[in-house]
């Protein structure tokens, strides 16, 4: 029987939703070595990398993936894994990166604003959750993570207008 990239890809995210990401990780491996330039083959590689809590691993995936293919959602998986790896001016370097080429995405927008958060500058992630949520009034996270930076600057008024939407949001599930 003679494998395919896409079998062994479809096998790769069947087997990382169900947990076993070691026979994933084996089937993307394997994957890549009949499609060596396939960037979603890395890109699936490097978020089961993430699932299983190897940050490095996932950020050399996804920087291979990223060579294949300049993407606004591997400029914003590298953020959130340099996040996770604590190198918070590499992740803001892929958001910025990202949002000259993709200026009204708002994952890296909300991204953005959650390593400001982090760094305790609210004003700025305030201003980029806001410009997220009014890219995507329906982005819950951006609205989530707006609702608490308001919090953080004690604007009441925001926070409540955030929980209003918020509530809107999840009871329209």
């Amino acid at each position: 029987m003679t494998e395919s990239v896409e079998a062994l890809n479809n096998r790769g995210i069947e087997l990382s939703e169900s947990g076993d990401f070691s026979e994933a990780i084996a089937c993307y491996k394997r994957a890549i070595t009949l499609e060596k330039e396939n960037y979603v083959l890395y890109f699936n590689l490097g978020i089961v990398y993430q699932k299983q809590g190897d940050f490095q691993a996932a950020k050399i995936a996804m920087e291979t993936a990223l060579k294949f293919n300049y993407a606004a959602e591997i400029l914003e998986s590298l953020a959130v894994i340099c996040l996770e790896l604590d190198k918070i001016p590499k992740a803001m370097f892929y958001c910025q990166t990202g949002l000259e080429e993709f200026p009204d995405n708002a994952q890296l927008l909300n991204t953005m604003g959650v390593i400001y958060f982090k760094q305790g500058e609210y004003e700025n992630a305030a201003e980029a959750f806001e410009h997220a949520v009014s890219v995507n009034p329906y982005y819950y996270d951006a609205l989530f993570n707006l609702r608490d930076t308001y919090s953080e600057l004690g604007n009441a008024q925001g926070e409540a207008e955030c929980q209003e939407r918020l509530l809107a949001l999840k009871n329209s599930d």
